[in-house]
């Protein structure tokens, strides 16, 4: 089905996948109550909640938690590494959006953004996957400028009174043919009507994947001369392990819950990088507190994450083009990749250590069953070590440092209010203030001499020499409102002033060396960048309205959300003197201005009720338009007009669905970064599964028909080549996305 044809079909039907269209109920409690294991859930716009059907038939096919989220219209992902992709919601990803972890807000420690938040959980132990895909409220929502999502694992469970002591658990298995991806997961559970003791452990690990090999020859060659291979894609294997013990004690207004978490990562490869993941090892501790107090409910939380991040050539990286090879170990045998004039590369090692403590307190006081007034304060403290060590080839004899003494600390106050004008109209006004501090200490390149390659020593002194630290002080507000005309027809309109800080990785990087410049990119885009001390914070301006028609049995359903954002300020690439079109440069960071504009569209049909069966066609439609007001160029990766059909049928414990993806040409790129444009596509995706009272049987198939495309969101293609040479790999070609798979899990109930 072509994509005029797909997209037509979806305006008729309009919908959003399962969990996709959010009610708009507008019932509020009489009081205060612990809702489980959490304070209510504050208003927004776009709020979705990703449902645990959703997350079980997505689950067989990924072990990557960001990308469950593809079902939610305005929601995408840049492509990362296997299990680390960078959530995107109307154009505006990474940094840009608030990640919360078990209410821990999460800092990628990597000059490539190879660790996100998401990456630290495996979908097995999920419990409640949220996100405010339109306007998010102050309380839920600080230093960001997107939206926000919210992952929580599975809260704790009690026994009943008087029923003693019980235990319980979960063992899963999962295969994935296309690159051998296996893997497990255990969960134990001892509970009793006062205490929970819970453990979750995951395992995954991957080969790298195949391409699509519907009609196209799958080499291309390169500038060089030599042959890229894309019937592997090179540097997309990954290995991870994640483990989580939960204790929690409560009585009948009280929680008090610990939990600690471990992850070790001995590699994930990247195709859209230069180097690669060869150790994250994360220890994270979490101490909530929750009561109830007659009108007033409190929350307060402590939270610890250290983490110590490794990058080096991953083992198809240790055979690669160019001069510069050092002397390492022994070269792995490739298979994608047989140029005989290859040299074994000695490796290039960074390091990054990175801590964070964190503080939060929230009370919500209700004032009568229609009014409610959410107060709340945060403290982050944040710090951040990245060095190279020496390793021969120009890169010695001393170590470099990239970032030194990084700090970066927010203190935030926010207050919220939320009333029932009538039965009908609920409004929500908010507003939060942060003080945001960076700096970092004094650096140095391999080499102090001013002969040492490249820039290093120039670069170094100017960067020393130069303003190291800032303080912003910056103000959020929100107001919402939801309107029920009838039992059918639901409004919502909003508009926020939202602010965000640079991060350390946009402020502190200095040395315009390619080399070392082109370590530093959490875009994928093959360029370098350069960081800029005196940045400002991004302000953005959002509207957001949402129509949401449904019948009052919901089998019908109609949601359509229109955006416009503007942000002043806003953080993009900019050209140095040395920019060269068609070719990968070295940028900078550079303040200038920005607007987002789209809409979303999602709906749901009831298409027969039968006694065999319910039959369902669900679909959703999005669409982001980005441009830099300055330059007038295209924002990068901003995803273009896609689309999503399923049917599915649904009887007892069977639940089937076909799947078609659409995703329209990205001709419109951003020329700064020589963005590469991709080619339209769709995909066909089956899916079943089968419950029984303590058994689950998934199985699919993605990408049928094996077709061959590059993902918009991929980023450039460098997972094969003499990664060290700013140009010396063959330019011009997008990262392929994953081939025909075939997959099956199993998980079992005890």
């Amino acid at each position: 089905m072509s994509l005029r044809y797909g997209i037509q079909f979806a305006a008729l039907v309009s919908v959003s996948g399962t969990g996709a269209v959010a009610s708009a109920a507008t019932e509020q409690p009489e009081e205060i109550i612990i809702q489980g294991s959490r304070l209510s859930d504050p208003v927004g716009i776009g709020v979705t909640q990703v449902d645990a059907a959703a997350i079980a038939r997505q689950g067989v096919a990924t072990s990557d938690v960001a990308s469950l989220l593809r079902e939610v219209p305005g929601v995408s992902a840049y492509g990362a590494g296997g299990v680390s992709s960078l959530p995107v919601i109307h154009g505006l990803a990474d940094d840009r959006l608030r990640i919360k972890v078990d209410g821990m807000d999460l800092i990628a420690a990597c000059p490539n953004h190879m660790n996100p938040a998401l990456s630290y959980l495996d979908p097995a132990q999920l419990g409640n996957l949220q996100v405010f895909a339109g306007i998010a409220p102050v309380s839920a929502g600080g230093d960001s400028i997107g939206g926000t999502i919210v992952a929580e694992t599975a809260a704790p469970e009690f026994a009943g009174s008087g029923a003693g002591i019980e235990f319980s658990g979960e063992v899963g298995a999962f295969y994935r043919s296309n690159d051998e991806a296996r893997g497990a997961h255990l969960g134990v559970h001892l509970a009793g009507s006062y205490f929970s003791l819970s453990y979750a452990g995951s395992f995954a690990k991957a080969d790298d994947y195949t391409a699509g090999r519907d009609f196209k020859t799958t080499t291309a060659t390169g500038r060089s001369g030599h042959t890229l291979d894309l019937d592997v894609v090179g540097s997309s294997a990954y290995e991870t392990n994640n483990h989580a013990l939960t204790l929690a004690l409560k009585n009948e207004r009280h929680l008090l819950e610990a939990r600690l978490g471990y992850q070790a990562m001995p590699l994930q490869s990247y195709p859209n990088q230069r180097m690669d993941l060869i150790d994250n090892t994360q220890y994270r501790a979490n101490l909530r507190y929750v009561g109830s107090f007659d009108r007033v409910a409190f929350e307060a939380r402590i939270y610890y994450e250290g983490v110590a991040h490794a990058m080096d050539f991953g083992p198809d990286r240790r055979f690669w083009y160019g001069s510069n090879s050092g002397s390492g170990s022994p070269c792995s045998p490739i298979r994608f990749m047989g140029d005989p004039a290859g040299t074994c590369a000695g490796g290039m090692p960074m390091q990054t250590e990175a801590e964070t403590l964190g503080v939060t307190a929230r009370a919500d006081l209700s004032f009568g069953g229609a009014n409610l007034l959410r107060v709340g304060t945060e403290y982050q403290r944040y710090r951040l070590d990245d060095w190279w060590s020496p390793s021969g080839g120009g890169m010695g004899p001393g170590t470099f440092w990239n970032i030194r003494d990084g700090q970066r600390d927010r203190f935030a106050l926010f207050s919220e209010w939320e009333t029932q004008l009538d039965p009908r109209w609920l409004t929500s006004l908010g507003a939060r203030f942060e003080r945001v501090e960076t700096s970092a200490g004094p650096v140095q390149g391999y080499s102090t001499m001013m002969t040492a390659p490249g820039t290093q020593y120039a670069d170094s002194q100017a960067f020393n020499a130069g303003a190291r630290a800032a303080v912003d002080h910056n103000w959020d507000v929100t107001a919402l409102s939801r309107y029920s005309v009838d039992a059918t027809v639901d409004l919502e309109l909003g508009y926020a002033h939202k602010v965000r800080s640079p991060n350390l990785y946009e402020r502190y990087p200095w040395s315009s060396w390619a080399m070392a410049a082109t370590m530093n990119n959490f875009v994928g885009d093959g360029n370098g960048y350069v960081g800029n001390p005196l940045l400002q914070p991004e302000q953005a301006h959002t509207l957001s309205a949402t129509f949401d028609w449904h019948s009052t049995d919901r089998d019908r359903e109609l949601r359509i959300a229109p955006f416009y954002t503007r942000v002043r300020d806003y953080i993009d690439a900019a050209q140095r003197l040395s920019f060269t079109a068609n070719r990968f440069n070295v940028l900078t960071y550079a303040n200038q201005s920005a607007r987002l504009a789209g809409i979303d569209v999602a709906a749901k049909l009831v298409l027969a009720r039968t006694p065999v069966g319910v039959f369902t066609a669900t679909s959703a439609l999005s669409y982001t338009d980005g441009k830099n007001r300055v330059t007038k160029d295209a924002l990068y990766n901003i995803m273009p007009l896609n689309g999503r059909i399923r049917l599915n049928h649904q009887y007892g414990g069977w639940d089937a669905g076909l799947e078609l993806l659409l995703a329209g040409g990205k001709q419109d790129v951003a020329t700064v970064r020589n963005e590469i444009a991709t080619a339209g596509y769709e995909l066909v995706n089956l899916t079943a599964s089968y419950t029984w009272e303590r058994l689950r049987l998934d199985a699919g198939i993605d990408n049928l028909f094996d077709r061959y495309y590059q993902l918009p969101l991929g980023g450039a293609y460098v997972g094969q080549g003499s990664t060290m040479s700013i140009n010396g790999i063959p330019w011009g070609v997008a990262v392929p996305g994953k081939g025909r798979s075939f997959n099956v899990a199993l998980t079992a109930k005890f």
